[in-house]
């Protein structure tokens, strides 16, 4: 799995084991190696905060909207 991150979130999960910076992306996108246990909660913790990173103001505006009424 792949998440872009910025910078220090890369380097804190790159002392963690399982983590390693993404061949590609110009070194702003770290992988996790899902071979083990994976910590789920992380994972959907890091797609948040990666999605945020990536997506248009108006799409993440669609998203609190709709985490707001649940």
């Amino acid at each position: 799995m792949a998440f872009r991150l910025d910078d220090a979130a890369i380097k804190r999960l790159t002392r963690r084991k399982h983590f390693f910076v993404t061949p590609y992306g110009r070194g702003a996108w770290i992988s996790m190696w899902a071979d083990a246990p994976v910590s789920w909660r992380l994972v959907r913790e890091l797609v948040s905060r990666s999605y945020r990173l990536v997506a248009l103001q108006r799409m993440i505006a669609a998203l609190e909207s709709t985490s707001r009424k649940r």
